[in-house]
C-alpha cells in the first residue's frame, strides 16, 4: 500500500551528481519505485556503470550521461539526450556539488581561502543548480505535465558550523573544516528553491529542498563520535 503511494511508473527522473554518495542511493530509490532514471555525473564512466547496474537490479530503463553542470552547453546536451532516449523529464534531483581544487585548498581557513577556489565551487554548487533547474524547468513547461524538482542543500545552509567538532577531526588525512563557500552556496540553494517554488507554482512544478545533516564520506572516528 505504501509502495503505491510513491509509484513513479511512467516517470523519468534525472539525478545530477548521480554517481556520488548521495546520488547513488537516490537513483536506486527512484528506480525501486518504478521511475526511469538518468544518472548525470561529471564522471561519465561512473554514471554509465551505475545506470547499467540499476537497470539490471530494478528492471527499469536507465541512462548514464556525463555532464559538467557548470557548463550551459553540457547541461543543454544532457537534457536533450535524456528527453530523446527516455521520453521526457518529470523529476529532477538537482544534487551535484563540488569541493574543487585539492582537499587542503577546500578546507583552508576563511582568512586564507583562495578566490579562484571560491568561484570554482560556486560554479557547480550554485551556477550548476541554476543552469540545470532552468533547462529542466523549461522542458517541464513545454511538456505541460508539471513536475517535481528537489534540490540538495545542507544543514550548513541554515546554521553555522560548530568549530569545536572540527578541531579534533580529520577527513582522508586532512583536518576537517566547514568552509564559508560551502555554507554560502548551500544557503543560496534554499533561496533559489523558495523563488522557483513560487515562480513555477502556476505551472504545476513543485520545487523543494533537502537539508541533510552529516553524510559519511571518509571522516575519522573522532568526528563520527562528536
Amino acid at each position: 500500500m505504501t509502495q503505491n503511494m510513491f509509484d513513479l511508473s511512467g516517470k523519468t527522473a534525472v539525478v545530477t551528481g548521480g554517481a556520488g554518495i548521495i546520488g547513488t542511493p537516490v537513483c536506486h530509490g527512484l528506480a525501486a519505485h518504478g521511475a526511469q532514471v538518468a544518472v548525470a555525473d561529471i564522471d561519465g564512466e561512473a554514471a554509465e556503470k551505475l545506470a547499467g547496474g540499476i537497470a539490471k537490479e530494478h528492471g527499469v530503463k536507465t541512462l548514464g550521461v556525463q555532464c559538467d553542470v557548470s557548463s550551459p552547453q553540457a547541461v543543454s546536451s544532457m537534457v536533450e539526450s535524456v528527453c530523446a532516449k527516455l521520453g521526457g523529464i518529470h523529476v529532477l534531483h538537482n544534487n551535484a556539488a563540488s569541493k574543487a581544487g585539492s582537499l587542503e585548498e577546500f578546507m583552508a581557513p576563511f582568512e586564507d581561502f583562495k578566490l579562484d577556489i571560491w568561484r570554482k565551487v560556486m560554479s557547480v554548487n550554485l551556477d550548476g543548480m541554476f543552469l540545470v533547474a532552468q533547462a529542466v524547468g523549461k522542458k517541464m513547461i513545454e511538456q505541460g505535465e508539471g513536475g517535481s524538482i528537489i534540490q540538495t542543500s545542507s544543514i550548513y545552509g541554515v546554521v553555522g558550523p560548530h568549530k569545536k567538532i572540527y578541531e579534533i577531526s580529520n577527513i582522508l588525512g586532512a583536518q576537517i573544516n566547514a568552509p564559508a563557500v560551502y555554507s554560502a552556496s548551500k544557503a543560496a540553494v534554499i533561496g533559489l528553491t523558495k523563488y522557483l517554488s513560487a515562480y513555477w507554482a502556476d505551472k504545476g512544478i513543485r520545487v523543494n529542498t533537502l537539508v541533510p545533516g552529516g553524510v559519511e564520506s571518509g571522516q575519522d572516528a573522532a568526528f563520527k563520535s562528536a
